[in-house]
Parts: C-alpha cells; sequence; structure tokens
C-alpha cells in the first residue's frame, strides 16, 4: 500500500452520473476491482472516498461514477492504497460474462480491455444505457442473464449490497445448483475506514458468517456469496 498526491483532471458524465480522470503516480492505480481512499485536504469532509479505476489513461486513470459533487478539475486528492481484493480473470478464460446490476457498469470496464486482450469473447449484460464500447462485445439485458452464465467460463458481477438477497434467482439454475466455474461478484458498499479501523460498516454476509469487504473485497468469490 502507498500514499501520494493525485490531480482530477476532468470530469465526464455517465448514466448522469460523474467520473473523472485521475493523474497520479503508477504505483497507486488500482487493478480491476481494487478501491484508493481519496481525500479532498482542502474540503470539510471528514472521511475519505472510495475510488475504482474504470480504465488506464496516460498518467493515471479514469475514476469510476460516483465521484463527490465538489470535487472538480485541478483538485488535488491525497491517496491512499491500492486497496482491497480485485478481480482476478483467468488467462484461460475465452467466454467472458460481465454483468453490472448497480447503477454503473464502469468498474467492470478494466476487465474488458484485458479479455478482449486474450481473444476471449465478451457479453456485458446491463440494462443501463451504455456508453459506446468495442464492437466486439456483446450487450445483452438482464434478463438474459440465467442464458448468458451457462456457455460462460468466467463470470463477473458488480453488484450494490443490497442486492445479494436475490442473486441466486437472477442466475436462474445455474445460481440455484451453485456456480461450478469461475465467478467473482464486486459488492459494492460504503468503505470509509479501508480497513485500519475494522468499523463494521462494511460487513457483507457469506455463506459462513460474514466478511468486511474493505479488506476481504470488494471481490468477492461468487461461492461464499450464493
Amino acid at each position: 500500500m502507498k500514499q501520494g498526491i493525485g490531480e482530477l483532471t476532468e470530469l465526464y458524465l455517465e448514466n448522469g452520473q460523474t467520473g473523472g480522470r485521475l493523474l497520479c503516480p503508477p504505483g497507486l492505480i488500482p487493478s480491476a476491482g481494487q478501491y484508493l481512499l481519496a481525500h479532498d485536504p482542502a474540503s470539510s469532509a471528514l472521511l475519505p472516498v472510495p475510488i475504482f479505476s474504470a480504465g488506464s489513461v496516460p498518467g493515471g486513470f479514469l475514476v469510476a461514477p460516483l465521484i463527490p459533487p465538489t470535487w472538480r478539475p485541478g483538485v488535488s486528492l491525497s491517496l491512499r492504497g491500492p486497496l482491497g481484493r480485485g478481480f482476478s480473470l483467468l488467462a484461460s478464460a475465452r467466454y467472458v460474462a460481465l454483468v453490472a446490476l448497480g447503477e454503473t457498469a464502469a468498474r467492470l470496464k478494466p476487465l474488458l480491455a484485458i479479455a478482449l486482450g486474450q481473444g476471449a469473447s465478451v457479453v456485458l449484460v446491463s440494462d443501463l444505457n451504455l456508453p459506446e464500447l468495442q464492437p466486439e462485445v456483446e450487450i445483452q439485458p438482464v434478463a438474459a442473464l440465467a442464458e448468458v452464465v451457462k456457455w460462460a467460463d468466467y463470470l463477473a458481477i458488480d453488484l450494490p449490497r443490497e442486492s445479494l438477497p436475490g442473486l441466486r434467482e437472477k442466475l436462474g439454475p445455474v445460481g440455484q445448483a451453485r456456480v461450478r466455474f469461475e465467478a467473482q461478484a464486486l459488492v459494492a458498499t460504503p468503505m470509509p475506514c479501508g480497513g485500519i479501523a475494522e468499523c463494521g460498516v462494511c460487513a457483507v454476509t457469506v455463506r459462513r458468517g460474514w466478511k468486511m469487504a474493505c479488506k476481504d473485497g470488494p471481490v468477492f468469490d461468487l461461492k461464499e456469496l450464493t
């Protein structure tokens, strides 16, 4: 884990939500599913904000929505990380399914470049109004999820913590039998302490008790959650 300073250089909108472009030292760029804690020292905010990558850019990365409305281009942010457990897309995966069940698909975008780079077929499942993606990426609605997962050899899901109880039903027969291929889920939940205080705000119920998203996640093996 490292600390450093980053500069927010521009903002962008996706589905009415704001993300940004952040310049920072290369050692602070999070991998897919990992996060940084970012704080504006000039603000009155007491707690840092967890931020995720939506893809690499020269000198830094795109910050996935949502970022605080008080952040403006030119703001300098104190950064700590990368933190948590990210996605681990197998190099052998050839049929990749990415599923966005929350308010953004941006946190899954770093996996697109990895999957396409290794020659995999990719389907993005979402009911969001998605921005233009690579032409190789197939788009399917959430209603088709149960069919999509039948052919996938790697599945990555991004969903809010409150959606976990209904996840097995959305996966259809595959979910009822427990997923037998490589599958992971990023559970979106507040993570204010970044694993330092063990405050329990980010607690996620798993098959055997509970774990903290800030350090045991935010990416979990799907078999732990379903």
